[in-house]
């Protein structure tokens, strides 16, 4: 199972970790799996191309987002990306949790 936790404080998100496999299908056919990487890549594609300062992340074990900058594009991107992976979980509820 996927695992998503988000601290958020004083309507910003301050940090987002995305842990775990899916095992909707095998290892590299996982189509949950698949989903979940190309929504958070993309939004940390974005926010870095936008400013490189605004947030970390590491990527060694699952995906964890670090703000750095509190500033309203960043937290809309996030914000679009954790809505994504919620209609995401509509369809594969049994895949991913938020915690």
């Amino acid at each position: 199972m996927i695992k998503v936790k988000v601290l958020k404080e004083n309507d910003f998100y301050k940090e987002i970790s995305i842990t775990g496999h899916a095992n909707y299908d095998t290892y590299g056919k996982d189509i949950v799996c698949s989903s979940v990487s190309s929504i958070v890549i993309t939004t940390v594609n974005a926010i870095i191309s936008l400013d490189k300062d605004a947030i970390n992340y590491d990527d060694n074990t699952g995906v964890k987002i670090k703000v750095l900058k509190e500033d309203e594009v960043t937290n809309k991107l996030l914000e679009n990306m954790l809505n994504l992976l919620h209609e995401l979980q509509k369809d594969y509820e049994k895949t991913i949790k938020f915690l």
